[in-house]
């Protein structure tokens, strides 16, 4: 199971086992069904439950004690399968030069030459070949489907390989069973990718965890056997195992991959932490709130399974698609195969090859090839813009977006942060930023970093400090070399430091509060005796942020909604820089989810842009989820359905406009397509069609339609 489309089989597969379908729930990441029993109803037996599972054409199996699910067996599947479709693949290629070397040419072993051509007899063994393999997992599930009468996408294509084959076309037969097999493979393919993502989040919680016995002796546990209330250790530099409150200790804890934070949070008693935020330079003492299974992180796994399972638009009308029009191709074939000759009197021979006549027009390969070459052609000139698109199908949700929630951190901010002001209060910027520089060069700490960067940038020269010492929760002290050769003993520290080593004036305290505005951070550089600068630190917008979403309210963006875990004030400065009117700060990921819930009920289709980890359930819930793909997180760019490999906002609304180009190419093939079939199914009925023309009409389609897909590969730049 890796698609939603089977999730429906196996729920009608199971109605008449349970009560109720509440009763089912399903995993298609990770290849799992849960059947809830209840104890007023009749419960199922397990070989009831495998038997029915086996009539959709899947098999199912109960999964080992201490193994968390299928993953493996869907592993070793699409291996398999990937192994089938290569080797369909070469079959039919082969097929085509065996054909074409027999003397015909390769013009007419590939249908383009005038007369007809039949294919010789090892290219058809070649061909069926490239059939049965293709089809080795489709073909049950077709006759699941023709069993249950219940047409789907498998017999769909069933019906259109068989059609081919019974009037010769044996390339077309072939070419249709592997596309639609590679498209099975890129399918499974994608569902394992997010799979190995989530496990990658998962492995954001260390797996041990170093508990306080009563005795005060420290012993590492799994979090597996951490209950409420269990004080645990977290040293500085690990991440922290399990989500909890802080009851000693003072640490800068790097919340980024839980809220976007994108600055060092200060934590004391007593405030909260989160499992798979990283400690800074402080040891913590914590009381867990949550066991293992409940934390922030792990709720983040279940909330991107979760809306895995939802199906996407264009999912239900393909369901509705193939309901429709392979029993009604069907049952209009073998009426007229059958129909005339038994209640009118009509010739066998005439009727039956009237009706294989409109098989091979009813026969849906324009449509199979020709559209996937249109959505192809589209995804191919997104990724040499720069955008990766993960499905056809989210280009035709693109076009309907109208809300576009997006995060700040690492979206429309560049992520990191920079010095944005330096006041200097006894010596001149660059000789404040060489000393700050000095000392924090000796620190790992994000706010270190940017003073360093700072520093190289202005090509300001500094010298590593000595004596270095870091104070948790505070700052660092360092000595240096002063202007005239002698040691001078610095610091660079907050400005709680800064009033705890009472150096503080009334004129500096008011600086650093109108520093400090707008959501920056502020470093304080001083001696034993005196402050010498104040340095503001600052998430700065990205160049591109602004004209990217003006841009989108021009192409008919009604919404835009800022969902941030970063605090109130600087969530709304960023907001009024940016145009946007709709602000939601201070929000975990599960509050991302339902603020996208919320828009979504305003809003059919919703997108949402983000970056990090704390993204991957709003990303995964959305109509369409967009990571940013250089910058973002491994799980951001799995769970999202679009990346933005340039990590450029511009990159969506030009996105937003190819799929509209995209999409209304493919309406216009399709209206092509059907508008052939049509005329041809007319007249095959009343019998003005042979088998010569309805090929001939639907290979000019496919052509035609092809073509007009290709021209995708050109489009405006972004």
């Amino acid at each position: 199971m890796d698609c939603v489309e089977e999730v429906t089989l196996l729920r009608h597969a199971l109605k008449p086992l349970i009560a109720d379908e509440d009763q089912l729930a399903f995993d298609v990441i990770g290849g799992r069904m849960w059947v809830t029993v209840h104890e007023e109803t009749r419960a199922p037996t397990v070989d009831a439950v495998i038997a029915a599972v086996a009539t959709t054409g899947m098999r199912a199996s109960v999964p080992q004690e201490g193994v968390a699910g299928g993953e493996g067996v869907l592993d070793a599947l699409q291996r398999r399968r990937t192994r089938l479709t290569i080797a369909a693949g070469v079959a039919a290629v082969l097929g085509v030069f065996v054909d074409a070397l027999s003397g015909a040419g390769f013009a007419a072993a590939l249908g383009l030459s005038e007369g007809e051509h039949a294919a010789t007899w090892p290219a058809r063994c070649l061909y069926v070949v490239t059939i049965l393999i293709a089809y080795w997992y489709v073909a049950p599930r077709a006759w699941a489907a023709l069993r249950r009468m219940r047409p789907d996408m498998n017999l769909l294509m069933t019906v259109a390989v068989v059609g081919a084959v019974v009037i010769g076309e044996w390339l077309e037969a072939s070419a249709v069973s592997f596309l639609f097999a590679l498209s099975l493979t890129i399918e499974g393919w994608s569902a394992g990718r997010a799979r190995h993502a989530l496990d990658a989040i998962l492995r954001l919680a260390p797996d041990h965890v170093r508990v306080v016995g009563d005795d005060g002796v420290e012993s590492e546990i799994s979090p597996n056997d951490v209950a409420i209330g269990t004080r645990f250790v977290v040293k500085p530099g690990e991440r922290i195992p399990l989500d909890g409150t802080v009851l000693e200790g003072t640490s800068r804890v790097d919340e980024a991959p839980i809220t976007g934070e994108s600055l060092p949070v200060t934590k004391s008693a007593p405030n909260e932490v989160f499992a798979g935020t990283i400690n800074g330079d402080g040891a913590l003492e914590i009381e867990a709130t949550q066991v293992a299974g409940d934390t922030v992180l792990a709720r983040v796994v279940r909330l991107i399974s979760d809306a895995r399972a939802q199906r996407a638009p264009v999912e239900r009308w393909v369901d509705r698609f193939a309901a429709i029009y392979t029993p009604v191709v069907l049952a209009l074939a073998a009426l007229i195969a059958i129909a005339p000759p038994l209640f009118a009197g009509g010739e066998w021979g005439a009727w039956v090859y009237r009706a294989l006549v409109l098989l091979v027009i009813a026969c849906p390969c324009a449509l199979v090839i020709s559209t996937p070459v249109t959505l192809i052609s589209a995804l191919a000139a997104a990724a040499r813009n720069g955008v990766l698109v993960k499905g056809a199908g989210h280009l035709e949700v693109l076009t309907r977006v109208r809300a576009v929630a997006l995060d700040k951190t690492g979206t429309i901010s560049e992520g990191r942060p920079r010095v944005a002001e330096i006041v200097a209060l006894r010596v001149s910027e660059n000789d404040a930023l060489a000393v700050a520089a000095s000392v924090e060069s000796r620190s790992e700490h994000p706010l270190a970093r940017a003073v360093v960067t700072a520093a190289e940038e202005r090509g300001v020269a500094f010298d590593p400090a000595s004596d270095f010492k870091a104070i948790p929760g505070k700052g660092a002290r360092a000595s240096i070399v002063g202007p005239d050769g002698a040691t001078v003993r610095v610091w660079v520290g907050s400005h709680p430091y800064l009033e705890e080593l009472e150096l503080e004036t009334e004129a500096i305290h008011n600086r650093l509060d109108e520093l400090a505005q707008g959501g920056r951070s502020v470093v304080v550089v001083g001696t034993d005796t005196e402050v010498i600068a104040l340095i503001a630190l600052s998430d700065g917008l990205r160049s591109e942020s602004q004209e990217a979403l003006a841009t989108l309210r021009a192409i008919g963006i009604d919404q835009l909604s800022l969902l941030t875990g970063d605090n109130r004030e600087t969530a709304a400065l960023v907001a009024e820089q940016c145009g946007i009117d709709d602000v939601r700060a201070e929000l975990l990921p599960h509050d991302k989810v339902t603020a996208i819930e919320e828009l979504l009920r305003d809003h059919e289709f919703v997108a949402m842009v983000g970056d990090g980890v704390n993204d991957a359930p709003a990303l995964a819930r959305a109509s369409v989820g967009i990571a940013m793909g250089a910058a973002g997180t491994d799980a951001a760019i799995e769970t999202a359905d679009v990346a933005l490999m340039a990590d450029d906002l511009r990159k969506l609304p030009w996105l937003i406009q190819h799929s509209r180009r995209a999409l209304n190419t493919v309406r216009v093939n399709v209206a092509l397509s059907l508008g052939v079939k049509g005329a041809f199914m007319i007249l095959a009925a009343v019998g003005h069609a042979s088998l010569w023309a309805a090929i001939t009409a639907d290979m000019g389609a496919s052509l035609l339609v092809t073509l007009n897909g290709l021209r995708l590969l050109r489009p405006k730049d972004a």
